[in-house]
């Protein structure tokens, strides 16, 4: 399986709505972050499926480094990089 590459070093605050799926990138491939657009294949990685519980802004990993995809946890303070 393909590590997945550091898209950003910080999350994405993105506003939310209650009841949609989001499909977050877990590659770091896609052209369409945090989101999944199809680059993926072939690397042995797929994308996270999240439902909103509520309206609002949430943060999704731009690292790809996060123990709880798809969502912000604060890996990216720790890279080093």
């Amino acid at each position: 399986m393909t590590e997945p590459l550091i898209a950003s070093k910080t999350p994405y605050a993105t506003k939310v709505e209650a009841g949609k799926t989001y499909y977050w990138c877990s590659c770091g491939r896609s052209r369409s972050q945090p989101f999944c657009d199809g680059s993926h294949k072939g690397t042995g990685l797929s994308p996270v499926a999240w439902q909103a519980t509520e309206t609002g802004t949430v943060y999704f990993c731009g690292c790809k480094q996060t123990r709880t995809p798809p969502l912000c946890d604060g890996s990216h303070k720790e890279l080093g990089v």
